[in-house]
């Protein structure tokens, strides 16, 4: 824990300390997978130490080139992307990123994925193995080729049983992060919880599209892409509170549109236990360091001893 908020511990600030699935964070606020690089990509622009925590780009067990470009723009209150989960691969992140990340002093959850089960096994076993891996975030947004191209993530027979054979053969915590093209979110958790996850991640990009109304092509090579930022995140709220109330058994991280301790806050009242800041990395580098302040300043300025006591604390008219 950084000496900054030693200090602030010991002028009597409100307790920020917190678990979700299965992991300490000396406060609620992690990065985004996707958002943040490897991590060492914000040293010089944020403080890593201050963070709760932060999730790394997705790793697949080859590297991955991504898709062709344009993929990336900026939309309405928010932006789309298909990168393609380009990534280095297992090997090279063991090799070239970890050595970093053990030492930057905060909270290390590896974002995972595959194109068929093997792959997602094989991926999360190798990198449970590795020291200064903390806990694992399974992607699930990923199609299954032998399913005929649907995502593992929104059938949830399909996800049940991935969860099951990701959980045989991973011993450190194991989160899942859902993705929100479905008609039931609370069924996708569900199955999370009943086959061995220590907690959820809600949510994931939107499938979204942009068109250049000049050239009357898309904004993207792809044409589809993942909608994130503000504009996702009266959906992410509203996915996180059903879960929440669903009372599934495990904890939830909520991700989705978060600018500043306001919105953190508003997740934690909806359920969640700790927080992501994703897109707002881009506009901000800091965002999530200043997110961390100002929910220290709400805790203070509303009484608030221990910010845990927040979670789940809707208040809702009979």
């Amino acid at each position: 824990m950084s000496s900054s908020l030693d200090t602030r511990e010991a002028a009597g600030a409100p307790a920020l300390l917190t678990n979700c699935g299965g992991i300490g964070f000396h406060n609620p606020v992690l990065t985004a997978s996707g958002t943040f690089g490897y991590g060492q990509e914000f040293d010089a622009l944020c403080s890593l130490r201050s963070l709760g925590g932060l999730v790394t780009k997705g790793i697949s067990p080859s590297p991955r080139l991504g898709n062709p470009p344009p993929r990336i723009c900026e939309t309405a209150a928010g932006m789309l992307n298909s990168i393609g989960l380009e990534n280095v691969g297992v090997e090279a992140f063991a090799r070239e990123k970890l050595p970093f990340l053990r030492a930057c002093g905060t909270r290390v959850l590896v974002n995972f994925f595959g194109t068929t089960f093997d792959e997602y096994v094989d991926c999360g076993a190798r990198l449970a193995a590795l020291d200064g891996v903390d806990g694992l975030e399974m992607n699930v947004s990923c199609p299954n080729i032998k399913a005929g191209g649907i995502e593992f993530g929104r059938d949830p027979s399909v996800l049940s049983d991935l969860v099951k054979a990701c959980r045989a053969v991973i011993r450190k915590p194991l989160w899942v992060k859902l993705t929100p093209n479905t008609s039931d979110i609370v069924a996708l958790a569900r199955a999370c919880a009943d086959n061995g996850a220590d907690a959820v991640s809600i949510i994931n990009t939107i499938t979204g599209m942009a068109i250049d109304v000049r050239t009357r092509r898309p904004k993207i090579a792809t044409v589809f892409g993942g909608l994130s930022g503000p504009a996702i995140k009266p959906v992410a709220l509203r996915m996180v509170y059903q879960v929440y109330r669903a009372k599934i058994g495990i904890p939830i991280c909520g991700i989705g549109g978060i600018q500043d301790g306001n919105d953190a806050i508003e997740f934690l009242l909806a359920g969640a236990s700790c927080v992501q800041v994703g897109t707002q990395s881009f506009v901000d580098p800091a965002s999530a360091e200043r997110i961390i302040r100002e929910m220290e300043d709400y805790c203070r300025a509303q009484g608030v001893i221990d910010v845990r006591e927040l979670v789940g604390g809707l208040a809702i008219s009979q």
